[in-house]
């Protein structure tokens, strides 16, 4: 996707040359939101997407490393006084380990930071096409995706 034409045409299109026309700016916000869907990078995430979904491995490997997670923060409340913890620990290290070298997360990962990297730099040319001064997050939960790496749940394949 071409952002600096996009940005460009934002730009001439500008709705400081007239009045604020709501009903034009959503249809370029849906165009906008076609052209992303259109794109590679979103076709390539939703075909890992649908890849993980289909992988029975992975799917097991993301359930139990829930659960280990839930038993490490069970743990975690206490401590290292939990008689678990450092099972627990230990555990949940394993499976994300496990999930880090799976093919189909490893892939749908790197699908979802393209394409999440795409959104923010569309959101910051939106931001700065009104003013210098508005804040787009950066960095967080806000770019991370699939829950920081962890696939803990914060990801659309994780759920």
């Amino acid at each position: 996707m071409h952002l600096k034409a996009a940005a460009a045409s934002m730009e001439q299109d500008s709705p400081s040359s007239g009045p604020l026309d709501m009903a034009a700016l959503l249809l370029a916000a849906y165009d906008l939101g076609d052209m992303i869907n259109q794109s590679a990078d979103a076709a390539d995430y939703l075909y890992w997407k649908a890849q993980l979904e289909r992988d029975g491995e992975a799917q097991a490997l993301i359930r139990r490393f829930r659960k280990a997670k839930e038993r490490f923060e069970e743990c975690g409340r206490f401590g290292r006084f939990h008689p678990d913890y450092d099972e627990a620990k230990r555990e949940a290290a394993e499976l994300q380990r496990r999930l880090d070298e799976c093919v189909t997360v490893r892939r749908f990962k790197e699908a979802e930071r393209v394409v999440d990297e795409m959104l923010h730099e569309i959101a910051v040319l939106i931001a700065r096409a009104v003013s210098d001064d508005i804040k787009v997050p950066d960095g967080g939960a806000f770019r991370n995706g699939c829950g920081g790496g962890s696939c803990s749940g914060g990801c659309a394949g994780c759920g």
